[in-house]
């Protein structure tokens, strides 16, 4: 279903607010998965929901360098 997916870890607010950003300029779905929660990454309030300093699952499948990016920044090594 999707062609990339990727852990990230979003450490503060101001990390949430560059991702969910950087994914609402996107013309595809992207999903976050974390344990049995799946939510829309381009949403703000489900974002912060789920909680900062966990690992998440970034699902999509979708070409934008600059998603790809903030992607790559937030990357759990």
């Amino acid at each position: 279903m999707y062609n990339k997916e990727t852990v990230i870890r979003l450490n503060t607010l101001d990390d949430v607010q560059e991702f969910v950003g950087a994914a609402s300029k996107c013309d595809f779905d992207i999903d976050l998965k974390y344990r049995q929660i799946l939510i829309d990454a381009k949403s703000l309030l489900g974002v912060i929901g789920i909680g900062i300093n966990n690992d998440f699952k970034v699902c999509y499948m979708g070409d934008d360098q600059v998603f790809d990016n903030v992607v790559d920044k937030f990357t759990v090594a």
